[in-house]
């Protein structure tokens, strides 16, 4: 009996340290609205491959190259900024990955007439808690 309450309280005690133990906070990524224009002027600039000529008060510039080409920028659309989506597992995917683990391999010990039966109780029980608990951190950073 004093084996399965120290084998429950070490349980406790690492999924509380997995729980509180928060990994790069700084990562989140904010998507931001294109108010000026800056993917239409990179298109441009791709497709034409040279600098764009400024007006400036209304008044045409000349180049000084050997073509003439004006060109005027229109900022009134609003493309969105395209993001790289996030790489790696979630944390919902890595809590349940460990308590999974951790569930199987603490119900084998615990249960010694079945083993295997313990190991998928065990398993089953802290791959969900897992998962709960990082499904909430998942949640406040954003990624859900």
């Amino acid at each position: 009996m004093k084996k399965f309450f120290s084998i429950i309280t070490i349980t406790a005690a690492i999924a509380v340290v997995m729980a509180s133990c928060k990994s790069n906070p700084g990562t989140t990524q904010v998507i931001f609205a294109d108010t000026t224009g800056l993917a239409q002027f990179q298109s441009w600039k791709a497709m034409n491959g040279a600098q764009p000529t400024y007006a400036a008060h209304n008044k045409s510039v000349k180049r000084t190259s050997s073509s003439t080409k004006n060109s005027s920028m229109n900022s009134s659309n609003t493309n969105e900024a395209k993001v790289v989506k996030k790489k790696g597992w979630s944390k919902a995917a890595k809590y349940a990955a460990i308590g999974g683990g951790t569930g199987i391999i603490g119900g084998a010990v615990i249960n010694k007439r079945n083993r295997v039966a313990g190991g998928a109780i065990g398993g089953a029980v802290l791959g969900g808690l897992g998962y709960i608990i990082g499904r909430s951190q998942d949640k406040k950073d954003g990624r859900y």
